[in-house]
């Protein structure tokens, strides 16, 4: 019998791996590069959310019943030169919602932006809903964009006196372009200090060996032009050989360098879930592990007590419940592991245990705590 393969009466008891077990085994393979532009983002460039309060009208009765819908109907109505009072309106075509959007760091004026809307009283659905004009405002206060338009949903719902069919949620929806652009908050991003120009690389993921990486693909184009200034950013100093047109294409340069990605020793596991995320670099060290299960089966079944003597009336005829308990101790064996040095052995081996995802969790969580377990372990 190997080291790592159970005895053959155990193996009508191993539990299936019902768990999805994720093994990045730098799914590219070793050595591959990346992009630096697929790793870093260019400090500066990012967008910036808007929102803002709107109603929608056109709802088929399944809008809001409360007053606020019918108090900001009512406003609209006042500016448009129509005096009413919110008692005036019925209620169930209209609904207070929640506009959303996201400005591009590079969206001028005129351009369309996507709007999600999302409802904020009691209404229903959403269906067949339009979006009067709603200012969209940063958070500085300044109205950015304007929404409006009919809300897609995605989906649908019916319903009758005694049941309902919906599809997708209903109170949530997206108007596909849905916003145009009133003012722009173009991305800077260059620094200027003392007559030089700097752009700053922030890595998504802050590892001190991936950046000297990045730091040395750049120079090795453009001398002494990159410092790394800590895990998370690499500052490149712009040549003063490139103008002020060719700034562009010097970012997308630098940025086309591969480089090779080093991924730190973690293990995630997602206890709600089942999800185990191994990383490529982790190890265990030579270790025995045991795994058993105790198995509980409850079996609840029901007697009919008759009467001790028939045609009397001293007794009644009764259902009485019974319950049958039965224990069952899976075997457990004490396995061998020896030293895994790389993803796909320590896979073999904790596949080897016939493990539950729930086994597998407590393993992992024995490894760390026996000091053998060579990641960092986070429990999400």
């Amino acid at each position: 019998m190997e080291p790592n393969e159970l005895p053959a009466s155990s193996k009508g008891h191993r539990l299936r791996l019902v768990a999805v077990v994720v093994l990045i085994l730098a799914a590219c393979g070793p050595g591959r590069a990346e992009r630096i532009k697929d790793i870093v983002d260019v400090l500066g460039v990012r967008s910036n959310p808007l929102t803002g309060v709107g109603l929608v009208t056109g709802l088929a009765g399944s809008g809001d019943t409360g007053l606020l819908s019918r108090q900001m109907l009512t406003n609209i109505l006042r500016d448009s030169g129509l005096v009413l009072s919110p008692t005036d309106l019925t209620s169930g075509s209209i609904a207070v919602v929640m506009v959303s959007a996201e400005l591009g760091p590079f969206d001028r004026e005129g351009a369309r932006l996507d709007v999600d809307v999302a409802s904020l009283g009691d209404a229903k659905s959403l269906q067949g809903a339009m979006l009067l004009p709603t200012p969209l405002k940063g958070l500085d206060g300044q109205v950015y964009a304007v929404a409006q338009g009919g809300v897609s949903i995605g989906g649908w719902s019916v319903a009758g006196k005694q049941a309902t069919l919906s599809k997708n949620h209903q109170t949530v929806g997206r108007i596909p372009d849905g916003a145009v652009v009133e003012k722009s908050e173009l991305a800077d991003f260059v620094d200027q200090v003392a007559g030089q120009r700097f752009i700053t690389l922030s890595l998504r993921n802050n590892d001190f060996t991936t950046a000297q990486r990045i730091s040395t693909a750049i120079n090795e184009a453009y001398a002494d032009s990159a410092v790394v200034l800590d895990a998370a950013s690499v500052r490149i100093t712009v040549p003063s050989s490139v103008s002020l047109k060719g700034l562009v294409a010097f970012l997308d340069d630098i940025t086309q360098k591969e480089v090779t990605v080093d991924m730190p020793a973690v293990v995630v596991i997602n206890e709600r879930t089942g999800t185990i995320v191994v990383g490529e670099n982790v190890g265990i060290s030579a270790v025995a592990i045991s795994q058993g299960s105790l198995v509980v089966k409850v079996k609840e079944t029901a007697q009919v007590s008759q009467p001790t003597a028939p045609f009397s009336e001293a007794g009644s005829t009764e259902v009485i419940p019974e319950t049958l308990v039965g224990v069952e101790e899976q075997n457990a064996y004490l396995i061998p592991v020896n030293r895994a040095v790389t993803v796909s052995e320590l896979a073999k081996t904790l596949n080897a245990i016939g493990a539950s995802p729930r086994d597998l969790i407590a393993i992992f969580n024995a490894l760390k705590k026996a000091g053998a377990l060579q990641a960092r372990l986070e429990i999400m």
